[in-house]
């Protein structure tokens, strides 16, 4: 985007109805929230901010329980030109202690109950401020801000002005904060309202189930940007929980969800066609949506879930369409104003079909690793594309299909073998849930392959079995020198697999 003034809560904010006192969030609670006391409440909740006198910049980091509060303060630090640094509600203090030290913020807010540990962290990093938010509308940041006034102009930012830091997962060292501008998430939200056809209000409008944590890419920015754009309403789940969501169904036309929820839901019997009789769309990201799962929910549902990609560093990239072929297995193609290309080692584009490494360029894409301009240099191209660490390829008519990340790849013997082939072909063989394969270290062929498999409920696995019907599929230097058998696959608090895990279980073969 150019360089004109912006402010992406000046964007959403042009889009509340005209009618401010009609509903903007329910909750599963019982609660209603207008759009009016959206606005209240974040001019009230920016003033307070602003009145500590911060400096130009400063970072706000949150480590709070889902809440509608915890959504104004996001909303209310972006009117008010702050940073907003959200903190996954499963970090300890270790991790805290980390991303206090190496983000600095002026100010901390947790929850009441980890106010003691929190706060010597935060002060010890030189946090002036540290208050208390709770998902009961209680704590000391609403104490503070209840005198403000609820008038706030909302503050100039320019498009490259920084707006969020968001702290990749880390699962190989440090976690590193990607920072994202005004106009990186304003981009990429106006894009997701055109091309998954989000209705206006004189359309009939669209209302969504809200059922994601906020502190990650998908329930803070993909989720709350797409609904609060639009001017429609959310249903806000606390957490997600498959019978509350089908209750609430009838009610909405927007869900979405990381593939573990559409499993669960598929888990429900009341899933239906009547149930889903008024939704419009179902989007899956976050993880690998299986290809069981995707067929599965066409049967039950009658509805093809729409899955899309994207990373902490560039929001979404790409999106299968919303009008048009939904393919399982893929991601879709890149969304209008994303470049993606695929290249091999030397950086060569290879032609459709061909597995290589993933790069995208576009106005969705950060402007690098807070504090890290080496490691900003290194993740760039000479001519501006951000290497994804992502490795895949894309078909002759555009869809992009994700084979693994750059990290998982095994060579072993001196071969690529990619995991993900290796899954797809494990999770067709009968019994089999899911999988995942990592590489470990050997002595002869430097690495190799061993296989953790999650079995069918009632089903017994064989792994030596597994083994030999995999070496009829795929050459033998692909071929896992292990199978072991595991009731459920670790994961991330998104549904992804932490394959890192994995490895340090099964180091050695």
């Amino acid at each position: 985007m150019s360089e004109v003034s912006v402010n992406l809560y000046a964007h959403l904010r042009q889009a509340f109805p005209a009618d401010l006192d009609t509903a903007a969030v329910e909750t599963d609670a019982g609660q209603c929230y207008s759009w009016r006391d959206l606005e209240r409440g974040t001019a009230m909740l920016a003033n307070f901010l602003q009145s500590l006198n911060l400096p130009e910049g400063a970072r706000i980091a949150v480590q709070v329980e889902k809440s509608v509060e915890a959504l104004m303060l996001y909303l209310a630090t972006l009117r008010a030109g702050f940073v907003f640094l959200p903190l996954n509600t499963a970090y300890q203090s270790a991790e805290i202690d980390y991303f206090l030290g190496n983000a600095e913020p002026a100010v901390v807010v947790c929850s009441g109950q980890n106010f003691g540990w929190v706060s010597t962290l935060a002060f010890k990093a030189g946090t002036r401020w540290v208050l208390t938010l709770n998902d009961d509308r209680t704590g000391t940041l609403l104490e503070r801000a209840a005198p403000a006034s609820d008038q706030h102009v909302v503050a100039a930012k320019k498009a490259d002005d920084l707006a969020v830091i968001i702290y990749t997962s880390g699962t190989t060292g440090r976690s590193k904060g990607a920072m994202l501008t005004h106009g990186n998430m304003l981009s990429n939200a106006l894009v997701l309202k055109e091309v998954w056809g989000w209705r206006s209000p004189d359309q009939g409008g669209d209302v969504l189930i809200h059922a994601l944590p906020i502190f990650h890419v998908h329930g803070l920015f993909v989720a709350i940007h797409g609904a609060l754009i639009n001017g429609s309403k959310m249903i806000w789940l606390a957490k997600f929980d498959s019978k509350v969501v089908l209750q609430h169904l009838p009610r909405a036309t927007v869900f979405m969800g990381v593939p573990t929820l559409y499993v669960r839901l598929l888990a429900e019997p009341g899933l239906n066609l009547r149930a889903v009789q008024h939704m419009r769309l179902f989007v899956s990201g976050s993880a690998p949506l299986l290809l069981d799962t995707f067929k599965a929910w066409q049967e039950r549902s009658g509805h093809t879930i729409l899955e899309r990609y994207g990373m902490s560093e560039t929001v979404m990239l790409t999106s299968n369409p919303y009008r048009g072929e939904r393919r399982g297995g893929t991601v879709g193609m890149p969304l209008p104003g994303v470049l993606l290309r695929v290249v091999d080692a030397q950086g060569t584009e290879l032609a459709p079909g061909e597995i290589g490494d993933i790069q995208v360029q576009g106005p969705n894409v950060f402007t690098g690793y807070w504090r890290m301009p080496e490691k900003t240099a290194e993740e760039f191209t000479s001519d501006g594309f951000f290497k994804t660490g992502d490795v895949g390829k894309v078909d002759e008519k555009g869809y992009v299909s994700i084979v693994g990340r750059s990290k998982d790849l095994i060579i072993s013997g001196g071969y690529n073998v990619y995991p993900a082939e290796l899954e797809s072909f494990i999770n067709d063989l009968p019994g089999v849930a899911e999988s995942a394969v990592v590489g470990v270290p050997h002595a002869d062929f430097g690495e190799v392959g061993v296989a953790v498999v999650v079995p069918r409920p009632g089903a017994q696995l064989d792994p030596a079995k597994i083994l030999a019907d995999l070496k009829a599929c795929v050459a033998n230097y692909k071929v896992p020198k292990q199978c072991h058998v595991m009731a459920d696959l670790p994961r991330n608090a998104m549904g992804k697999v932490q394959k890192n895990i994995l490895r340090e279980c099964f180091n050695k073969v």
